[in-house]
């Protein structure tokens, strides 16, 4: 076997520490939080989450500025595309019911650095959504007072001229996430409860929008004197789409609750479909309801629902609308609240992040360290900084986080399950077999042929059974039997999983570039169209050949949790969705991910890298086994076995010399 120089072992070593993954407990439910949530809570979180603002403010920016009526059409295929990346968090919230969300998944299938820039990631996106959602709240129930808070702030307290902050510092929105704070860290219960309340008014606000807007509809508002039903075409469809997409940013608060859920492996998945459907329908009809009650062209894109019923003539209706928004405003706070603690308390559990945050309040069952330290930042966050520099940040992480989870959905349905590799290697390496036991009487079977002659029980003849679909069967990230004789000589050799996950690598570089010479291939590089054309032709080859070779291996099938339909199908085509609208930030966004990205590799370098978990379970000592063995030159060979946590076997040998070995013969001979 080649050796590495022993220049380059500390770099392995090191490459070796970035990508070690986490273990996970055999009792998957142990937990030091509270299991207490239901279906009906992980639903309404996820629809509490999911239609907040967006569905009184994005309905009509989207409708009058990008899409027209066809804003169905943009939800709709919006709301498919959210669903290809529910699935994914659905299976991992089933399957792993631990907190921290795209992190934990991450972690256990692509690595440590991986899982903690993600981590990172996601705790920066919900302090600005939060942030974000607090000053928007501040500004609507200002703008009821017609402006009076902004205007007392501007004249009696301060106001500045700073680029990226506020004009003057919204105290009623630092005040409302620190009062949410409170509330939250007396336990997920309450914070399940104010939900319940909020989420509520919200849905009764929608339905009266339907029924009145519908009883007010006009048809002749789609027809093409107003301009028609699709005034931008498929083009306007498609980038109303791509914004869309992000009204159904929420739903991973689902798989965030799922270490408090009474019965994650069943309320996950439920949970998630019902809220995803939900908030599709929402978005659906209320966009249905908005452009048949005005001409789509005349709707005012801050407040189109609460001005489309003032002309209509029934100014009172938009008191009501107003409440609703503001319910459904507080329903998506409490979610960046609720989820955000959680996913540091998971960070810093694992010894990523300070251990501070990683205390449990033994009382309340919850982090109220990372609850109030976070709330507090975000406070803050929203009393000094704009709204609209905020709202620019929001996206990238959240597709990241849905690009990784969705590549680890791949990896792990084509990993061996390490309990039964363990329990392999454990067993395989033996010299000394195991007697197999005698056949009965009652049973036996003709070796050469393998046919059965007798078998007394019909339990017998289910084993006979499962042996045959054994050996069709190949296991679990092995080349299935049939494209053995094609592929064997250039793929049998390859460890379980790992082609796989070179795959899965190839499929993400192929979907970046391909993306990347698709909206930056004619205006900003300039390409000539045979080169254009060459490129993508070329990037989609490398995608779908990734697919089918990812396909042609075996996949766990005996899973007892809900599991992603169309593997790897589903996955990478959310994968290509996620970076394609990736490529649509602005490059402002992405010089901000990168400084964070920056912050975060220091973060990780200077603290979690040297207290990580699974780093101090390195240096615990191995398991031992011993074996004895007496060669024919009379001495004694001690082979020493250590059981690796992979379930690798290590043996090395010790020779004793034959005096030793004289001597353990005489005892074994007294014996």
């Amino acid at each position: 076997m080649a050796t590495c120089p022993r220049g380059c072992t500390p770099a392995v070593h090191l490459c070796q520490k970035l990508n070690r993954l986490k273990t996970l407990d055999d009792d998957m439910m142990a937990t030091s939080l509270k299991r207490c949530l239901s279906t009906l809570d992980l639903t309404l979180l996820g629809v509490g989450g999911m239609v907040g603002s967006g569905l009184y403010v994005l309905t009509g920016t989207v409708a009058k500025d990008m899409v027209g009526p066809a804003v169905i059409i943009s939800f709709l295929f919006a709301g498919f595309a959210s669903l290809l990346a529910a699935f994914c968090y659905a299976e991992f919230g089933a399957r792993i019911p631990k907190t921290g969300s795209a992190y934990m998944f991450t972690y256990v299938s692509v690595g440590e650095v991986w899982a903690f820039l993600i981590g990172w990631n996601v705790i920066l996106e919900n302090m600005i959504g939060g942030a974000a959602v607090a000053r928007a709240w501040s500004g609507y129930l200002d703008s009821i007072f017609n402006h009076a808070i902004q205007n007392f702030t501007e004249t009696h307290i301060m106001q500045w001229n700073v680029p990226f902050l506020a004009h003057y510092p919204d105290l009623l929105a630092a005040g409302i996430l620190v009062v949410a704070s409170f509330f939250i860290s007396f336990g997920v219960q309450v914070s399940s409860y104010l939900n319940h309340i909020f989420s509520t008014i919200s849905m009764g606000v929608i339905i009266f929008i339907l029924v009145f807007g519908f009883v007010l509809a006009e048809p002749a508002n789609w027809s093409q004197k107003e301009g028609g039903f699709a005034p931008f075409g498929l083009s306007g469809i498609l980038a109303g789409s791509a914004t869309c997409f992000y009204a159904f940013v929420g739903f991973d608060v689902i798989a965030s609750s799922s270490e408090e859920a009474k019965n994650p492996q069943k309320a996950v998945p439920i949970a998630t479909a019902i809220a995803l459907g939900l908030a599709a329908t929402a978005y659906i009809l209320v966009s249905t309801v908005l452009t048949l009650m005005v001409p789509w062209h005349t709707l005012d894109p801050n407040s189109a629902l609460a001005d489309a019923f003032f002309r209509r003539g029934y100014s009172w209706a938009g008191i009501v609308v107003a409440v609703g928004s503001i319910c459904a405003m507080n329903t998506v706070l409490l979610c960046n609240l609720f989820s955000l603690p959680r996913i540091v308390y998971a960070m810093a559990d694992d010894g990523l992040f300070f251990s501070i945050f990683a205390r449990v309040n033994p009382v309340t069952k919850v982090p109220v360290n990372a609850i109030l330290v976070f709330g507090i930042l975000m406070a803050t966050m929203a009393l000094i900084f704009d709204l609209e520099a905020l709202v620019q940040f929001l996206s990238i992480g959240t597709l990241l986080a849905y690009s990784f989870v969705a590549a680890s959905i791949i990896v792990l349905r084509f990993q061996p399950d390490k309990s039964s590799s363990k329990g392999t290697a454990s067993t395989t390496p033996n010299p000394i077999s195991e007697p197999s036991p005698a056949p009965s009487e009652s049973q036996t079977i003709t070796e050469d042929t393998e046919e059965l002659k007798q078998y007394e029980s019909f339990s017998d003849k289910l084993q006979l059974v499962e042996r045959q679909a054994t050996r069709e069967r190949r296991g679990v990230g092995q080349l299935k039997a049939y494209w053995e004789p094609y592929l064997g000589r250039l793929l049998g050799d390859c460890e379980p999983g790992e082609v796989v996950a070179f795959c899965v690598l190839t499929l993400i570089v192929s979907s970046v570039s391909f993306c990347a010479v698709l909206e930056f291939g004619t205006k900003q590089l300039q390409l000539p169209l045979w080169s254009f054309t060459m490129l993508l032709v070329i990037f989609s080859l490398a995608y779908v050949l990734s697919l089918a070779l990812i396909w042609i291996h075996e996949p766990q099938t005996n899973s007892k949790t809900f599991q992603v339909p169309l593997v790897p199908l589903t996955p990478a085509a959310s994968i290509l969705i996620n970076v394609f609208l990736m490529m649509k930030l602005s490059p402002l966004t992405w010089i901000r991910f990168t400084v964070w990205i920056a912050v975060g590799l220091l973060v990780y370098f200077g603290y979690g890298i040297w207290h990580s978990k699974e780093g101090k379970r390195e240096l615990q000592p191995k398991d031992m086994a011993a074996r004895y063995v007496v060669l024919p030159s009379g001495s004694l060979v001690e082979t020493v076995q250590s059981v690796q946590p992979d379930g690798q076997v290590d043996t090395s040998a010790h020779h004793i010399s034959p005096s030793t070995a004289s001597t353990a013969e005489e005892s074994a001979g007294k014996r």
